[in-house]
């Protein structure tokens, strides 16, 4: 699944189910056969054309996925790919880059990457959840576990109900012993999130029962006031993404007055995610998985995405 060229009012006119060569594998890298591979919002943004050049196309599409190696050990995929030398956190390192913005992506047969790029995967995990990690629930893992600052016993509150990034927050954030409030625009979507251990689920904007010591924010424009009103003074908003747009209001004498934080979060290193493998080996919290296609069903995969109507992480599996 590739995107032919960029196109950024009709996305989906560029999406191809079709051959592409074979990649090759350069010293330091490994092949990777594709077992499973979940879609993002980053790749519909690659079809628009935003964070990749023109000239980069035709690009395989797909952030992450989970697989086996030539020599048939299972792996789950880390898309951070920094520049040969680089140390320290990974997603510090100004050349970095990920699958899908200068090297082809993993919806295909096989994906080439940097060996430190594989992680071992737990017998555990089947392909198709492995496959949530890379991208999703590695973020929300940082964003939790390294960024918030946030004890067990205090209240989280995530901002929209149902995607990828917020599930793995609602679900993460149960297993460690915070309490957890989510926001949602429909009735099913505030259902979703309660099932997997939301202790309350609130409309989009509603007024909370009290303010919460830590809001996880991926929406933007949408519900950025939302999230300033709703902190403690002192508390922190984590923001990982804009989906809505990212002119938001800034409510600036609020977050000074009330010495409020704002955290930007993006991805998280191999380490992390060993961690969050870990984690969930020990815990036994799985993903959610909203729907499981095949990669002939992509259209219908970007459709849902691209239309909102997700209840988790969308997989594409063999």
């Amino acid at each position: 699944m590739y995107a032919q060229e960029p196109n950024a009012d009709s996305p989906l006119d560029s999406l191809v189910v079709g051959e592409r060569p074979e990649p090759e594998v350069p010293d330091g890298w490994v092949r990777v056969h594709v077992k499973a591979a979940s879609l993002n919002m980053h790749d519909l943004w690659t079809l628009r054309g935003v964070g990749i050049k023109p000239d980069q196309f035709p690009m395989i599409l797909g952030c992450d996925g989970a697989g086996t190696l030539d020599d048939g050990s299972e792996v789950v995929l880390h898309s951070v790919i920094n520049a040969p030398g680089w140390q320290g956190d990974d997603t510090l390192d100004p050349k970095r880059t990920l699958l899908t913005e200068k090297h082809q992506g993993t919806f295909a047969d096989q994906v080439v990457v940097p060996a430190r790029n594989v992680v071992p995967k737990p017998a555990g995990l089947s392909f198709a959840e492995a496959a949530t990690m890379g991208t999703a629930w590695l973020t929300a893992y940082r964003m939790l576990f390294v960024k918030s600052g946030l004890r067990p016993g205090q209240t989280m509150l995530v901002q929209g109900a149902s995607g990828g990034v917020s599930t793995a927050l609602v679900q993460l954030g149960r297993a460690a012993g915070f309490r957890v409030w989510v926001t949602g625009r429909s009735e099913e979507k505030r259902a979703l999130a309660t099932s997997l251990g939301a202790h309350q689920a609130f409309e989009s904007g509603a007024r909370l029962p009290e303010r919460v010591d830590a809001v996880f924010e991926t929406v933007g424009k949408a519900t950025w006031s939302h999230s300033v009103k709703s902190l403690k003074p002192g508390g922190i908003i984590v923001v990982s993404g804009s989906t809505s747009g990212p002119d938001a209001h800034a409510e600036l004498q609020r977050v000074f007055f009330l010495q409020l934080r704002v955290a930007g979060s993006t991805m998280g290193t191999r380490d992390e995610l060993a961690d969050l493998l870990a984690y969930l080996d020990l815990t036994g919290v799985r993903p959610q998985i909203g729907a499981e296609l095949s990669f002939s069903e992509a259209p219908k995969g970007f459709q849902a995405m691209l239309d909102g109507d997700t209840a988790g992480k969308i997989v594409f599996a063999r």
